[in-house]
């Protein structure tokens, strides 16, 4: 084999592992962006350092193991992400402010493509789309690093106690006790799961139909008949967010009235169904880009309407295009 094709062979072997590792730094770290340097700094480790790679373990576990140990070093630097409904209660509508807050504050959405590899198993599949929705994300968070590591690991990845306690150099009582301790922390805080399935059942799919005419049409009755009494609605980078569906379509109607006229197209993010925003063009025909919504669903309603609003870093992100014409159809 020539030195050429070996490198390519092992450039082949490492990208191989980018969209599963990409998933698990996302959900150390909270950030997409952060998320994918990791990524590319363990690739880059491990080619650095591939003659040194013996197979002792497998090429995967070696992986886990560097970008365990980035992630890790990020993390003691004091990164913390969250979302608006982690740091106040909700405003009252005859409150609403918008102040923003710095990019480094916020919990980040992640297209699917980027972390969600394909698996054959639909159980493995429904269990990694549950494990990058926001509100687990963001309660991943409030554990230390090395328990957001192990329950990772060992909760999503279904790795074994002692492969967990080989990669973090641990013993497996060590990695036990972390494992209940991030359990319990968890089981503390609130975490209401979305029930949306992959692919969308009818119903579902009826219900975000409804919701995209509802939107469109800036009809503030039929958003309210598709919206839980209990819906929140945020918008980082601003630290305001809104629960009921009175105050979220008063504030439609008064503060965020020029988005009437909207489309929308649908892509999906964080296990979830999504759409791009794009509010009409206030120079000329079309549409620009406005925001990234992150959609829960639970029990045929609609629970969250998160609104990502920092579109030049989302857009790109997502492969959505900067500008829609006149013409464009809906999702």
């Amino acid at each position: 084999m020539s030195d050429q094709t070996a490198t390519a062979d092992i450039e082949s072997r490492l990208e191989g592992h980018r969209v599963e590792l990409t998933g698990y730094c996302y959900r150390m770290l909270g950030s997409a962006f952060e998320a994918e340097d990791a990524v590319q700094d363990t690739l880059v480790r491990a080619w650095r350092n591939f003659e040194k790679f013996e197979g002792r373990s497998s090429l995967r576990s070696w992986l886990y193991r560097i970008a365990t140990n980035v992630c890790l070093d990020m993390l003691n630097a004091g990164n913390k992400r969250a979302r608006p409904v982690d740091l106040t209660g909700p405003t009252p509508l005859a409150r609403a402010a918008l102040s923003p807050l710095p990019e480094n504050t916020w919990l980040e959405p992640m297209p699917d493509g980027r972390i969600l590899p394909s698996v054959a198993d639909p159980a493995e599949a429904a269990v990694a789309r549950e494990s990058v929705r926001l509100a687990f994300v963001a309660a991943l968070q409030h554990l230390p690093p090395k328990q957001r590591a192990v329950l990772i690991l060992r909760e999503v990845l279904a790795w074994k106690a002692s492969e967990v306690a080989e990669l973090l150099e641990t013993s497996v009582a060590s990695v036990n006790s972390a494992l209940q301790r991030a359990r319990a922390t968890l089981a503390d805080r609130e975490n209401p799961t979305a029930d949306t399935s992959d692919p969308l059942d009818e119903e579902q799919r009826k219900l975000l139909d409804r919701y995209v005419a509802a939107f469109e049409g800036y009809d503030m009755a039929a958003l309210t008949a598709l919206l839980h009494e209990d819906a929140v609605m945020t918008m980082p980078p601003f630290d305001l967010w809104l629960q009921g569906h009175d105050d979220i379509t008063g504030f439609m109607r008064t503060i965020g009235a020029s988005c009437e006229g909207s489309r929308l197209v649908a892509t999906a993010a964080n296990g979830t169904p999504a759409f791009a925003h794009y509010k009409p063009d206030p120079d000329g025909p079309g549409f620009v880009p406005w925001a990234v919504q992150v959609i829960d669903i639970s029990e045929g309603s609609v629970t969250g309407m998160h609104c990502f609003l920092d579109t030049p870093r989302w857009f790109p992100l997502f492969g959505l295009p900067d500008h829609l014409d006149a013409d464009a159809d809906a999702a």
